[in-house]
């Protein structure tokens, strides 16, 4: 007898062993797909994990339905890595399969599938079981796996469904998001045969009776003369002031071809060819010290100043490894903001790169994940956010991860709850690679790792082209209201930056880190302010739907009149976001073009990049937004950034909130002046006093750094202790309380004081259920796996009491 052992993507521990003969156990190999029946009815489709003959002592095996695929799609070092990120994140193996496979590799029962929108299906390709789910389909929308084995009267279906997928007849349902699609330009140029000036002069003769086309002609022949660049139809059409059949009946004769370019989103100013640029003095030092430092450490933090033209030795790096045929995998912490990055590297690589990420639709993301694992040319270098970790890499060379300081490369929910920067480093040893973290504002423990001398560290103090830092100047709003020298929540200075600005004809950037309208809504007569029925916040006002909403379950009703309370109609909005500041713009400056850029404005696909264009277009003068702006954007023009208010942001709740505030405000004022001018950056405070916005404006790292370090380690937080946070919900708060006492009580047993808690987070109640947290620290010297072998037996007991058996337990590992 032969067996196989199957991991499943669901919650469990352990594998399971199923039963094979021999021809299949000589076929299999760890990594395969198999279908397995598993509990009365369901179908899963589980990974091979090995081949044994050794049966299962407690339990009679079943047989496997079917095996999926002729060749493995997963390695051995991925499953090496993913079963580090299980023990170490504090989950099981299937989940982590879960989140790493696409999920047209997981057919289960729970699987719907409908028909492809764009099929165009041979039906003579199909076979006869095949057809019968095609004509299924044709007639209902969509069909569970349970409902095609009843329409084909047998078990084994998984396989049936995966080649009509292959064959391009049907598709798995999930959220579709759009597609990114490039964006095509259509240019137009003379026909070849005209450009000897014999044939010029007749053809010129000829179009005499035609006015308007000849036009065209001589607008063609001056805009070429004037620019290097091709001249796109939309451009000739604005100059010959023609229209677009004119255009077509030159094309139709045969006198102007189009043809067509995909534009890059980001233009690439500079010399032309795609030779990567020259580096700069300071830029190649710091080049020479990378290499220097991947002599000795696995990992190298490069700390280089906004706009220091880190991308240039990131693409130097690329190209020296690319000779090698080794792959090279480049993170980023949110991938809409970087269509910018894409194409500039797409300009240097061309078609080596592949993007891989959540936005993109099924069909793309296996077929870039079947390109790494074919180890194609194609996918040499892999760009994505943090879920491209989970890739079938089989040669590694470099991990770049690039903003590393990022909030975003931490999973919240589901599990596996993991940091992107730490799983690289760990997949980058396993692979024998080295890893480079780049960002201006490194977060404490990236930090600490490289002054106790686990990482390298390569500093680049110095902005491209020697462009001056900005300026940043700290405004007292206080002293501004106490002299009534504030119009709205604009002091007279910001005003009289942004009019200076504008004049030259220059762009603004205004940062607030609120969206909506005002936060909430308060009755001046009785104070009571309008909640959320599911969650423990107020509804925040947004005017454009005048609605309220709950930024954390999506709850809204429409703006009341009255007060609900006491019915007064005194309702007043308090505090304000980016909406409100938008509106008091336009009323400021009517004259000038507004854009806003937040989650409200930014909520279809291509809204990020129609955004970005126009800001580089200089369509817009002043762009308000949230944080979205501070990621490493790189626009030309913006000479002035300003900070409605800074003290909402060092006021939060978390240990890292000052950490936090400067990573956010240096990145925002690194917008500003990045081209010759110097820019300046304007950040409007009632207590301009705080240390934290004094080392913003001297552009202080160290100080902050150093400062914030002595606090941690005072109050015993990372960098210097490990934290695990432990998470309890359920719908009935004394339920949930008493679970999470009797938690902390059996940890504390163990630990001691190194347990916090039970303590109610910031916001208790989050669509109906409670929350509360327990922290557990462990310190350096402690070893961390020990500690959580003895939460996860903690955890094992937990399970075990009758009681709490509603009660949802979550473990966050680094929950920072």
């Amino acid at each position: 007898m032969y067996f196989i052992d199957v991991i499943l993507p669901i919650p469990l521990k352990q594998t399971f062993t199923y039963s094979v003969n021999e021809h299949e156990a000589r076929f299999l190999k760890q990594g395969m797909r198999v279908a397995v029946p598993f509990g009365k009815s369901k179908v899963y489709t589980g990974i091979v994990y090995r081949v044994h003959t050794e049966p299962p002592s407690s339990y009679e095996t079943k047989s496997i339905d079917q095996i999926l695929d002729e060749e493995p799609i997963l390695n051995s070092l991925q499953l090496k890595h993913w079963e580090w990120m299980a023990s170490y994140y504090m989950c099981t193996l299937g989940e982590v399969i879960r989140a790493a496979l696409p999920s047209a590799f997981l057919l289960e029962s729970e699987t719907l599938i409908k028909l492809a929108t764009e099929a165009e299906v041979n039906e003579s390709d199909l076979s006869d079981e095949e057809f019968l789910v095609y004509e299924a389909l044709r007639h209902q929308s969509s069909l569970h796996i349970n409902d095609v084995r009843s329409i084909l009267d047998r078990r084994n279906v998984v396989k049936i469904i995966q080649q009509l997928l292959q064959k391009g007849a049907i598709e798995v349902e999930e959220a579709v998001y759009e597609k990114y699609t490039p964006k095509i330009v259509r240019y137009i140029r003379l026909a070849a045969e005209y450009t000897s000036e014999e044939n010029l002069r007749q053809l010129l003769e000829t179009l005499s009776r035609a006015p308007k086309q000849r036009d065209v002609l001589m607008s063609l022949f001056m805009l070429s003369a004037q620019q290097k660049q091709p001249v796109s139809s939309v451009q000739l059409q604005k100059q010959s002031d023609a229209s677009a059949a004119t255009l077509k009946t030159l094309i139709d004769k045969g006198i102007l071809e189009e043809y067509f370019l995909q534009k890059d989103r980001v233009e690439y100013q500079g010399p032309e060819g795609a030779d990567t640029k020259a580096l700069t003095e300071v830029q190649s030092k710091a080049l020479q010290e990378i290499r220097h430092s991947f002599e000795t450490h696995e990992v190298t933090l490069l700390h280089g100043v906004t706009s220091s033209g880190k991308t240039e030795l990131y693409v130097e790096l690329i190209s020296e490894l690319l000779d090698s045929g080794k792959q090279l995998l480049y993170m980023l912490p949110e991938i809409a903001l970087t269509t910018q990055l894409i194409s500039r590297l797409q300009y240097y690589f061309g078609e080596r790169i592949a993007v891989y990420h959540s936005k993109h639709t099924l069909n793309e993301r296996v077929e870039v994940w079947n390109h790494v694992l074919q180890q194609k040319n194609k996918a040499q270098i892999v760009i994505g956010a943090r879920s491209a970790l989970f890739l079938p890499f089989s040669n590694l060379g470099l991990i770049i991860v690039d903003e590393a300081h990022e909030p975003s490369f931490k999973q919240y929910s589901p599990a596996p709850r993991y940091h992107a920067r730490d799983s690289a480093i760990v997949l980058a040893q396993i692979h024998g690679a080295k890893t480079l973290l780049g960002s201006a504002t490194p977060s404490l423990e990236s930090t600490f790792n490289a002054q106790t001398g686990k990482y390298g560290w390569v500093k680049l103090k110095q902005r491209y082209g020697n462009v001056l830092m900005p300026e940043i100047e700290l405004v007292d709003i206080r002293e501004k209201h106490r002299k009534k020298r504030m119009t709205g929540h604009f002091s007279d200075r910001l005003l009289e930056e942004i009019h200076e600005v504008l004049k030259e004809g220059e762009q603004v950037i205004l940062f607030q880190n609120r969206r909506g309208y005002s936060p909430f809504v308060e009755c001046t007569t009785c104070g009571v302010s309008p909640q959320c029925p599911n969650c423990d916040v107020s509804l925040t006002y947004h005017q454009f739907k005048n609605e309220l909403r709950c930024h954390y379950c999506g709850y809204h009703m429409a703006m009341p009149i009255s007060c609900m309370a006491c019915g007064s109609e005194t309702l007043d909005t308090k505090g304000f976001g980016t909406e409100q500041i938008e509106a008091e713009v336009k009323e400021l400056f009517p004259e000038h073009k507004v854009a806003r850029m937040d989650q409200d404005t930014t909520k279809g696909k291509h809204a990020y990049a129609k955004l970005i264009e126009k800001v580089e277009n200089r369509e817009v003068d002043i762009i308000v937004g949230t944080q979205m702006l501070a990621k490493g954007l790189d626009f030309r023009s913006i000479r002035l950034v300003g900070v409605m208010n800074a003290d909402n942001l060092l006021n939060f709740p978390d240990f890292r909130a000052h950490e936090r505030s400067f990573q956010l405000l240096q990145q925002v004022a690194g917008r500003a002046g990045r081209t010759e001018k110097r820019g300046k950056v304007l950040i409007q405070t009632f207590n301009p006093l705080h240390r934290i916005l004094q080392q913003v404006s001297v552009n202080d790292y160290d100080g902050m750094y150093k400062d914030e370090a002595e606090q941690r380690y005072q109050y015993k937080y990372p960098p210097y202790y490990r934290t695990i946070r432990i998470t309890f919900r359920d719908r009935n708060y004394n339920k949930m309380q008493k679970a999470a006492v009797w938690f902390g009580a059996l940890l504390q047993t163990k630990l001691k004081d190194q347990v916090l808690g039970p303590e109610a987070p910031p916001v208790g109640r989050i669509r109906n259920l409670f929350i509360t947290n327990i922290l557990v620290k462990i310190p350096r010297q402690q070893s961390a796996p020990k500690t959580k072998a003895f939460i996860a037996r903690a955890v094992q007991s937990f399970n075990s009491v009758k009681d709490f058996s509603t009660v949802k337990l979550t473990i966050d590992v680094d929950n920072y």
